[in-house]
């Protein structure tokens, strides 16, 4: 039985690829490559369906593409209820005594929702520590972040999946387009500001898929996972939540309308962010600014904030856009005399998301005036190439000094 099930997870032992209609995403299997010969445990994490497994799997066709033995690549998504009561550990030595294989023999990991398996950090740092593995891990929570007891501190490199981007979506929906057409660009934008950048959904377009994926989310990672007494609630506040997209969210006015308490609803704000259906951007300044001013809320793709809310608001959801390409530079909005700006990031980038319109007069002037490296207004899909190339730029100056350092040292 639990031999069947190995053989099912990975067919090319049998010379059964199966790698067909495999869409590529070249910027996380460039990255998965880059650590693929060292020991790092490399850990996916995102949002349920936005692709982890499918780069996993573009992961293992390159690895026997080039030459690895199929015996020495090994999958298996840990939450499988066949493998409810098997530990990871357990589940690697019977792999390992399935394929005749040592445990000075190298493999290949691929342990697909790690966070299922108590103890899973662990675990890691067991295999890690006694056998020749490298391991690949993805978990659609937060969880797998807080190694509350540093099991895997210094071995992990996490790597955050994220929905397409619009080139990303272009190329999922074979569209091109010449430079003398930019019109063209602009109409496939406006369609992906509502149909998002979840993978499956941009090739079928099936809306009753999105509502199964939010509805699993919230049911099995958010009810059931944390034992939510009344989970109606849970569906009202995160519609409230998309409702919100792009603006300041008030903890005590949200609990008031759903009539709970304020700690019962930082409780569910704290679930929608770990199962990253949400992400949350603080205020930036001193300290106390930081703490006693209330977040942003930004959806974590646009095609499911359009569930909730139907197709409105560009602005807003160009705005949301924007934080999807700049989350891992840590923004935080900048709040002076009654006038914000959207973003400021690690690297000095001063970001402010105007689809189509202009600043006020207040926020031109706090645009001016407030110290950065570069500032950037982004109004239309054109100045995102701008915006992606300084962000490209500053990514490729940092890993240029990382690598400089690593050799000085």
């Amino acid at each position: 039985m639990i031999e069947d099930i190995y053989y099912q997870y990975n067919p090319w032992w049998e010379n059964h690829p199966q790698f067909e209609g495999i869409i590529e995403r070249p910027n996380y299997a460039g990255e998965m490559e880059r650590h693929r010969e060292d020991k790092t445990v490399v850990i996916l994490t995102g949002i349920r369906r936005v692709g982890k497994t499918t780069i996993m799997k573009l992961c293992i066709k390159d690895l026997i593409d080039k030459g690895t033995s199929p015996k020495h690549i090994f999958y298996v998504s840990l939450d499988d209820y066949a493998l409810d009561k098997t530990s990871i550990i357990d589940i690697v030595s019977d792999y390992r005594k399935l394929q005749r294989l040592g445990l000075d023999e190298k493999v290949y990991l691929f342990l697909d929702e790690v966070a299922y398996k108590d103890r899973f950090q662990q675990q890691l740092k067991n295999l890690y520590d006694t056998q020749n593995v490298k391991i690949h891990a993805s978990s659609s929570s937060s969880s797998v972040l807080k190694d509350n007891r540093a099991f895997l501190t210094g071995r992990e490199r996490v790597i955050e999946v994220f929905p397409l981007d619009f080139d990303e979506y272009l190329k999922f929906k074979h569209v091109t387009f010449k430079k003398s057409e930019p019109y063209l660009k602009e109409s496939h934008f406006d369609d992906y500001l509502r149909v998002g950048g979840m993978p499956e959904y941009v090739l079928n377009g099936d809306r009753g898929y999105l509502t199964t994926l939010v509805d699993d989310i919230l049911s099995k990672d958010i009810v059931a996972f944390h034992g939510v007494k009344n989970p109606h609630h849970i569906k009202d506040f995160f519609a409230l939540l998309m409702e919100r997209a792009g603006k300041q969210i008030s903890i005590n006015k949200m609990a008031r309308i759903l009539k709970i308490s304020p700690d019962t609803a930082g409780r569910y704000l704290e679930m929608f962010e770990k199962t990253y259906l949400v992400h949350l951007v603080p205020r930036g300044g001193k300290m106390n600014e930081r703490l006693l001013s209330p977040k942003k809320v930004y959806a974590a793709d646009l095609g499911i904030r359009n569930l909730f809310t139907g197709f409105k608001d560009k602005g807003a959801l160009f705005e949301n856009y924007v934080y999807l390409m700049i989350k891992l530079l840590d923004p935080r909005y900048v709040f002076e005399d009654k006038n914000e700006i959207d973003f400021y990031t690690n690297g000095g980038f001063l970001i402010e998301a105007k689809y189509g319109s202009e600043m006020s007069e207040g926020q031109k002037a706090l645009f001016e005036r407030f110290p950065a490296k570069e500032k950037i207004l982004v109004r239309s899909v054109h100045d995102l190439e701008a915006l992606k190339a300084a962000i490209t730029a500053q990514s490729r100056k940092r890993n240029r000094e990382t690598r400089s350092a690593n050799r000085e040292s």
